[in-house]
């Protein structure tokens, strides 16, 4: 068995973090574009963690609040929540789980709860070993925007502690049980909960590594100690069986986010949800799945609103035409919504939920566009468009039933998913036709005439000699028709049409028809007009 241990041991501040401004200067007494931000959790009037730009100015775990605030009195404070923890640990493990279903949390207090453990030796082929096993699952928790330190082990215990070692990327990883063993001994007692709970005792003994601690006599220890210190010790070196409890997935996608100052613009909103989405795409990629709908629900101040009308919270659906897991592709979709939406009151909470997803295998690489992908850019192309100006403003042509070229289609609200399908009949069609158009001598009479993309608003008319159409003073060669209509007789437009295409003397292709009706007949001139051109 191979296990991988993901250590954050920066959980707690990045989840509070997640809720700041990005910019300097939006905070209370912060100055405007500052990149030096203290940052300290309290807990119980306590400091229990801080960043490295509070801890250059004397703050330190243990310190009272008043203390810290008198070393440095522009610094972030902020209350240490198990809960808010708890989901950000939640989100990796669901990363994790697009590597392997065997997925668990470390066990524990403080820092050891700071720890995904992963089951990978059945993984390790498809991958491609674990280095690049490695490599990929960092790639997948580097939206998540936590700093994790990364350990692989024959057994899960050793994987975690390995992975608290502040050591050099090559000191966490052990091939075997051998070098497992190796790398423990060198590591210090307190890594293990037991450890740290008696660790004056055992630092006043003189015993400072696993090593010092596994050379003594094990019934002195249990008797001193306990049973657990040598339970963890046997449990990280394989000498006792470690069972674990997997994670399992939710059917549905919820999470929570309480920003830590109150949203009184949509790109404030956006930050936070940008949080939630990366979360979301965690979620998803976890069961091989694509999001197809997604909700982001706004809990608004009380104090803020203006009256009893205005609503506690606002919610905003998204929904897709073609499912997606691009965390980059959901923000800008969300953003183009926001940027078209007034907050009716500050914003304070956000939450995102999903439950429609598409699962399905995901898309193939390719070197080179093929029908697929350009139907799924177009389709991109929509939803933004429709996501900034609204449903109701982006339109597309739909066929008619009407053989007259200015009658054939409508104008009518785009359906991002029904126009992607079409686009791709479009495109086959269209390589049929520039196979058409490159050889017509030899082109079957019975394959349906092919017609230009670009017509004209109105059919101009052309001159011509000897019964021949002119383009510019230029003569037309008919290369291919003609193609009849008659149609229009039940609307009193009647049009009586061959039709042609010809070229140009720069090589264009043109379409073009003669009248075959007079003016009294047809209700439209006799001679020559120009339909369209071909792209």
């Amino acid at each position: 068995m191979l296990w991988i241990a993901l250590h954050l041991p920066l959980l707690s501040l990045e989840s509070f973090s997640a809720t700041l401004p990005l910019r300097g200067g939006e905070l209370p007494g912060e100055p405007a574009g500052a990149v030096f931000r203290p940052i300290a959790l309290v807990d119980n009037h306590h400091i229990v963690s801080a960043n490295a730009d509070a801890q250059s100015l004397g703050v330190k775990a243990g310190i009272k609040r008043a203390t810290a605030l008198a070393l440095a009195p522009q610094l972030t404070l902020g209350q240490a929540d198990a809960a808010r923890d708890a989901q950000a640990l939640t989100c990796v493990a669901h990363a994790a789980l697009a590597f392997t279903p065997s997925v668990c949390f470390e066990p524990g207090e403080a820092q050891a709860a700071s720890t995904v453990l992963l089951e990978v030796q059945g993984s390790l082929r498809y991958f491609g070993g674990r280095n690049a096993l490695l490599r990929r699952l960092r790639a997948a928790l580097a939206p998540l925007d936590h700093v994790v330190q990364c350990a692989s082990a024959p057994t899960p215990q050793g994987a975690a502690l390995l992975a608290r070692i502040e050591a050099p990327h090559e000191g966490r990883h052990a091939a075997d049980l051998a070098s497992l063993a190796r790398l423990l001994d060198a590591a210090p007692v307190w890594l293990m909960g037991p450890g740290r709970e008696h660790w004056e005792a055992l630092q006043g003994m003189g015993l400072r590594t696993l090593e010092d601690l596994r050379r003594l006599p094990r019934a002195g220890i249990a008797r001193r100690f306990g049973a657990g210190l040598l339970d963890e010790l046997d449990r990280a070196r394989g000498s006792r069986p470690d069972p674990r409890d997997w994670v399992t997935l939710p059917q549905v996608f919820a999470s929570r986010l309480e920003l830590f100052a109150r949203a009184d613009t949509t790109e404030q909103v956006l930050h936070g949800a940008s949080v939630l989405l990366a979360r979301l795409v965690a979620w998803a990629s976890a069961q091989h799945a694509r999001v197809r709908r997604f909700t982001l629900k706004m809990q608004h101040e009380p104090r803020h609103r203006h009256d009893a009308r205005t609503p506690p919270d606002s919610a905003l659906e998204i929904a897709l035409a073609e499912a997606s897991c691009d965390a980059s592709h959901l923000l800008v979709l969300l953003r183009e919504r926001l940027a078209r939406l007034q907050l009716v009151a500050p914003t304070l909470e956000l939450e995102l939920h999903c439950s429609d997803v598409e699962r399905r295998p995901p898309p193939n690489n390719e070197l080179f566009p093929t029908v697929r992908s350009e139907r799924e850019g177009l389709t991109r192309l929509i939803e933004r468009l429709q996501a900034r100006l609204g449903c109701e403003q982006v339109h597309c042509l739909t066929l008619c039933e009407d053989h007259r070229p200015e009658r054939s289609s409508v104008a009518c609200a785009a359906d991002a998913a029904r126009f992607g399908t079409q686009a791709a009949a479009m495109s086959s069609a269209r390589l049929r036709a520039d196979q058409a158009l490159a050889s017509p001598q030899v082109a079957d009479p019975l394959t349906p005439a092919v017609k230009p993309v670009w017509l004209l608003p109105e059919p101009a008319p052309l001159a011509e000699r000897l019964a021949s159409p002119l383009l510019d003073g230029q003569p037309l060669q008919l290369l291919c028709g003609p193609e009849r209509i008659e149609a229009g007789w039940w609307d009193a437009a009647l049009a009586a049409r061959d039709y042609f295409i010809a070229q140009a003397s720069d090589g264009a292709l043109v379409w073009v028809y003669r009248a075959r009706l007079p003016l009294a007949a047809s209700g439209e001139g006799e001679g020559w007009f120009l339909q369209g051109r071909f792209g």
